[in-house]
């Protein structure tokens, strides 16, 4: 199955995007005053696998915030139904994947999105999870699989503050502070064509550490912020 990610952005599609990222940015400053930390070890001209921690929905909009650069999502196919709110998914970065039966499809594709020289997001721990670690049962092998085949570092991304402006079964999101902490990146060893499952288990592992820490971070100083507003 080929999965249709869609031709560049053209003028008038760049310009819907950025309108719509500025209009969104603007919302999340006001909702979440959300901070990112260490931004500059996101690489500015270059593919990479954006890894965030996921304790909320609204970590997926969060993710595509913290650069103005158009990064890549996977979205469910059937979204796709209506053209025009297909056409706008894909502007904003999202291509469609058919749920359920096309993990290899969609691996291929986010691939694909990497050589093409865009930055892709992929959640390791697959859904929401709750709690303050990073387990390793959670942990899903995609995303080193696909680093490790397209030769991209991956990013994790630690989000502490998005579990209380939107906890799990809210159907509404309400004000809070966030913290986004960009992590030490990992780079995937270098193969000659197959890559053992080995090496995916011990790149995973080694994600789950460098997500776990950049976690750790981001609740540390949402914690400060708390008991710093707490004294006034």
């Amino acid at each position: 199955m080929k999965v249709d990610l869609g031709k560049p952005m053209n003028i008038g599609e760049k310009a819907v995007y950025r309108f719509f990222w500025t209009l969104a940015w603007i919302v999340a400053k006001c909702l979440f005053r959300f901070t990112t930390v260490n931004k500059d070890r996101l690489p500015k001209d270059k593919p990479y696998i954006l890894a965030p921690v996921h304790r909320s929905y609204i970590d997926s909009p969060l993710a595509g915030l913290i650069i103005k650069r158009r990064i890549r999502y996977l979205g469910k196919e059937s979204i796709w139904n209506n053209r025009l709110g297909g056409w706008f998914l894909g502007v904003l970065g999202c291509f469609p994947v058919q749920r359920g039966t096309a993990d290899r499809a969609a691996l291929r594709a986010c691939q694909e999105v990497l050589e093409r020289g865009e930055p892709l997001v992929m959640f390791p721990e697959g859904t929401r999870r709750s709690g303050s670690r990073v387990e390793s049962e959670n942990m899903f092998s995609g995303p080193t699989f696909v680093a490790a085949r397209a030769g991209v570092p991956i990013i994790p991304l630690g989000i502490a503050g998005t579990d209380k402006a939107m906890p799990h079964k809210a159907r509404f999101i309400k004000p809070a502070k966030v913290f986004i902490v960009v992590g030490e990146p990992v780079l995937p060893p270098k193969f000659e064509g197959r890559v053992p499952r080995q090496a995916v288990e011990d790149l995973t592992e080694q994600l789950r550490q460098a997500l776990q820490e950049a976690f750790e971070q981001a609740q540390t100083l949402l914690a400060g912020k708390s008991r710093k507003n707490n004294k006034r």
